[in-house]
């Protein structure tokens, strides 16, 4: 499968370290099936940023995606919206926990821009988890992400 990264730079090395923490899936490389996605990103980061946007693309096998095998990599799969996906994106998005999960690879559906303003709302109560989670769906609908999270994952992946 093919799988896109919008961005400001051509990445040829992908670095991990580079990664900024506290993100829906923790820190990580993401990327999207949807190449209108990381065309919607890259122009977002050239908006902030300056440059020109540019669409990285990388050649992944999908059949090492099965959530629960240990090898070759650990695999968590949200295939939609769920209480078990809000709760996952609040551990990885609050500083405060400092949380760290051991998966090699999440997918699941992205939260939309309000994530600072939910979860402020879930933390001083004003809401329950299933009112984070409804605050947190994207209004143009379920839209998907891979998190590569680990360096064993990271080897998988084939730039094109």
């Amino acid at each position: 499968m093919r799988l896109f990264h919008g961005s400001t730079i051509n990445i040829e090395t992908i670095l991990l370290e580079k990664s900024k923490p506290y993100k829906d899936f923790g820190k990580a490389f993401y990327l999207s099936a949807e190449r209108s996605q990381a065309e919607e990103l890259a122009e977002s980061r050239v908006s902030f940023l300056g440059g020109e946007a540019v669409i990285n693309e990388f050649e992944f096998d999908e059949t090492l995606l099965v959530e629960g095998v240990e090898e070759p990599l650990r695999v968590k799969i949200f295939p939609h919206y769920c209480l078990e996906w809000a709760e996952f994106v609040w551990n990885n998005r609050d500083e405060e926990q400092n949380y760290k999960h051991d998966y090699d690879i999440v997918y699941g559906p992205i939260a939309n821009d309000t994530v600072g303003y939910q979860m402020r709302q879930y933390r001083e109560e004003s809401t329950d988890l299933r009112g984070f989670l409804q605050g947190l769906k994207y209004r143009k609908g379920e839209t998907f992400q891979y998190a590569f999270c680990s360096e064993r994952a990271l080897k998988y992946l084939k730039k094109i």
